[in-house]
């Protein structure tokens, strides 16, 4: 997976996140939720709740409101049932937009995303129209400082990682979805302090944007990020410093 790039847009991402602190719970939970329905409540046979567990904690979510939303995702609870959903546009400058989304209201939020393309210079397109440029991968973010190249290298594909980037000032180790718990685990274990460690689409190719384009750009991430059942964007803009 050379030449995958994560970290410029897991940046910008932050700071956007950062600003909405508000909204991080419910999203949190929503993710609890759907995973726990899915895979079942115990995550030592559900990779997908054990990450959703561990971005609640790194939020601050308490351990009772995760707790209950484990339980609501499982039955042991009532709650709103939650569709998984994966819309597809463009941006401004042709940038490629990838929003997943929870919604218990498709009916609400397809309009509600189109108008949101539409009103920030993009157009929404039909699902597979942009994620073909993408990898669906897990990616883990390591301050460079935290370790030495050959030891998180043999640490990491020992673990059953498949690559290990040098991404400006961190390590970005890529791996395939099922396994990124197991390969976190065995860097942490090594004593390697992670930054970050997510599932996510990653642009095979990128987009250079300048920064005027780009502030057209994260006005559309950020007005996505403000709706309420979207819980990440992704795109395949590489925005120039």
């Amino acid at each position: 997976m050379a030449g995958h790039s994560a970290w410029k847009n897991i940046k910008h991402r932050k700071a956007s996140v950062d600003a909405k602190r508000g909204k991080i719970w419910s999203k949190a939970s929503r993710a609890i939720i759907v995973a726990a329905r899915t895979g079942g409540a115990d995550i030592r046979f559900n990779s997908t709740l054990r990450l959703a567990i561990d971005d609640a904690k790194a939020v601050n979510m308490p351990r009772d409101t995760i707790e209950k939303a484990v339980k609501k995702g499982s039955g042991d609870l009532g709650g709103e049932e939650f569709q998984a959903i994966r819309y597809e546009g463009y941006g401004p400058g042709g940038v490629a937009v990838i929003a997943e989304v929870l919604t218990s209201n498709i009916n609400r939020t397809a309009p509600e995303i189109r108008m949101i393309f539409d009103k920030n210079g993009g157009n929404l397109g039909v699902p597979g129209s942009v994620s073909f440029g993408f990898v669906h991968a897990g990616v883990i973010l390591i301050d460079r400082a935290a370790a030495k190249e050959d030891r998180l290298v043999e640490v990491a594909l020992e673990a059953g990682a498949d690559d290990v980037l040098e991404e400006d000032e961190v390590w970005q180790v890529t791996s395939r979805s099922a396994v990124l718990p197991v390969v976190r685990d065995a860097i942490e274990a090594a004593g390697i302090a992670v930054i970050e460690a997510q599932v996510m689409w990653v642009a095979s190719s990128t987009v250079d944007i300048d920064s005027e384009r780009a502030a057209e750009i994260t006005r559309l991430v950020d007005a996505l990020e403000e709706n309420d059942d979207v819980q990440r964007v992704f795109t395949n803009a590489n925005f120039l410093e």
